[in-house]
């Protein structure tokens, strides 16, 4: 593990927008937070969708992802409480959007976040998620040469097999250049419609090419998971019968169980 001061970092990513990164940082940190996990969410989107869904307001923050970065604040002292027990979030301020250009002067502007995990000195966290932007950007970067794992979301969509190749060969890259230990932790279909024929091939595919990197569990399309942000909670805290909330569930579940094997 690479910061054994703070727990096991997994990031969530995927180039593509859309594919359901967010909303999975979001409710599977808060389903594993409600299995008694303490768990942390680090929001690395300049977008702040996690910041916001997890009902944390971006004008009110002065340290958040974008301050430890820079080196201006530690992240021990920018870690935020959420309303949920057990789940804390590292914030991601207005500035981030900002950072890629300052940090692109920066020598060593890959290792910033890898740094400042690293200098952490508070209490243990059983998970540590990273919510990456939508891009190959230098941001995702840092998150990948930060963490020990990549969740991959996919949207079983027309061309997901493309994009997911070519994240693959960056996950490769970052592997021999700047963090060899980063282990894949699986690949997450989400937004899936059963009756909906392509989606049902793009399913087969995928797990006919990358087979038990793929979650057994899958995310259903489901009302309530897009309503949910719009009340600053996990869906979970916004009906638990749902679809959705029950499907976060199991997703967290069997995440515990991966880590066991």
């Amino acid at each position: 593990m690479k910061h054994h001061g703070l727990g096991p970092v997994v990031a969530i990513a995927n180039q593509k927008g859309g594919v359901g990164k967010t909303t999975t940082s979001i409710n599977l940190a808060a389903s594993l937070a409600a299995l008694d996990q303490r768990v942390l969410l680090i929001d690395l989107d300049p977008q702040g969708n996690s910041t916001s869904g997890l009902g944390v307001n971006q004008k009110d923050v002065t340290s958040g992802t974008y301050g430890v970065l820079m080196g201006e604040y530690s992240l021990k002292e920018s870690i935020v409480d959420t309303d949920f027990n057990r789940l804390f979030l590292l914030p991601a301020s207005m500035d981030l959007a900002g950072s890629e250009v300052e940090l692109v002067s920066e020598i060593g502007r890959e290792l910033k976040l890898n740094q400042a995990l690293d200098e952490y000195n508070g209490e243990r966290f059983d998970f540590v998620f990273i919510d990456c932007p939508p891009a190959l950007s230098l941001l995702t970067v840092n998150a990948l040469t930060a963490s020990d794992y990549v969740m991959v979301t996919l949207q079983t969509e027309f061309y997901a097999m493309e994009g997911l190749t070519q994240l693959m060969d960056s996950i490769r890259r970052i592997r021999q250049v700047l963090n060899e230990s980063l282990a894949m932790d699986g690949i997450l279909l989400t937004m899936v419609d059963r009756r909906n024929n392509l989606s049902t091939l793009v399913e087969q595919d995928v797990r006919a090419y990358f087979g038990s990197q793929v979650y057994e569990e899958i995310i259903p399309r489901n009302v309530r998971l897009s309503e949910a942000p719009s009340y600053g909670v996990p869906v979970m805290y916004h009906d638990v019968r749902s679809k959705g909330a029950q499907a976060y569930l199991s997703v967290a579940r069997e995440f515990m169980h991966r880590r066991e094997v």
